[in-house]
This record gives structure tokens, sequence and C-alpha cells, in this order.
């Protein structure tokens, strides 16, 4: 399977988002758009995989965090990693992650991701780790604000553990 990885193009992303309309996700078209516009003011950089000219997924790099502990040190975070179903397994996935690292290390020596924290995100916490992330340290966070200890929130997209990678950690 050949993969290719490219920037978003306008022109794409009617179709794209239709390839989500049957997934948990569900249409993003206006997510899109937004990433879009920017990925044009330099704010965001948006990488769409194909496989064998067939879409397959995107990751999103964000060049100043909203995260924080990322925010504070300058750390840019990858965002919103998307597989399509029908392609996982098949090193989509990786193939957008080296993209994006190799991107990032260009203009820092630092990446940063945030993961969550149930079952369903348990293949991209292994993905992760295998690539050299590690907890940055600062514990679980909801919606942007530290979780404290016995406070109580819910185990949802919003609830995550904040990993980094520095330049040269690829343990795979």
């Amino acid at each position: 399977m050949d993969i290719a990885i490219k920037r978003l193009e306008a022109k794409e992303i009617e179709s794209i988002s239709k390839s989500f309309e049957n997934t948990v996700w569900g249409p993003i078209m206006s997510l899109l758009q937004g990433y879009l516009t920017e990925q044009v003011e330099g704010k965001r950089v948006v990488l769409v995989a194909y496989a064998d000219n067939d879409f397959a997924g995107f990751v999103t790099i964000k060049w100043q965090s909203n995260y924080p502990p990322f925010a504070e040190k300058g750390i840019p975070e990858v965002s919103d990693l998307r597989v399509l179903p029908d392609f996982r397994r098949r090193g989509i996935a990786s193939a957008l992650m080296d993209e994006a690292e190799k991107l990032i290390f260009k203009r820092s020596s630092t990446v940063g991701i945030g993961v969550g924290m149930y079952a369903d995100y348990g293949p991209a916490q292994r993905m992760y780790a295998r690539r050299g992330y590690v907890p940055d340290g600062m514990g679980l966070y909801y919606k942007l604000d530290l979780v404290k200890p016995g406070q109580v929130v819910p185990v949802d997209d919003n609830l995550v553990l904040n990993l980094i990678k520095e330049r040269g950690e690829d343990i795979r």
C-alpha cells in the first residue's frame, strides 16, 4: 500500500468530511474549514493521508498549544489524529505522526500530545509509548484544567494525559 501525506487543501474538505459521516465523529465540515483557516493563518498545519489514492486520515499540528504547560514552554502540539476505521492497523497513523514530528522538530526540540484516558484510546496510548512519548509530569487534565486529588471528573474525550517527546527519543 502506498501512503502519501500532504497538506489539506480547500477542495478536499467536502469529500473528507463525507468520509467521516458514518464514524463516531460524524460530519466534520465546519471543523475542517476552521482548521484550514488556521493553516492559512500559520497557526496550524493539517496533514492528510491517502492510501493508494483513497483518503485515510489526518492529523494537525498546533504551533501554539492551548494546554498551559506546553504554551508556557513554546511546545508545539500534535492534535486530533484521526484514521478512518477501514484504514487502521495499516501504518497510516504512524506515517502521519512521522511527518508531523518531522515538521515540529524543524522548529522545536520537543513535541507534545494529549491522549485520552479510556479504553478507546488504548491503541493511541501504546503507539505514543512506542514512539518515545512520556508523560509531561503534570498529571491528568480535564478541559485544560489540572485534575486535583479527590476531584471527580467525567471520563470522556476531555480527560487527557499530556505527553512529550524530545528530538531523537524514538524507541520503536
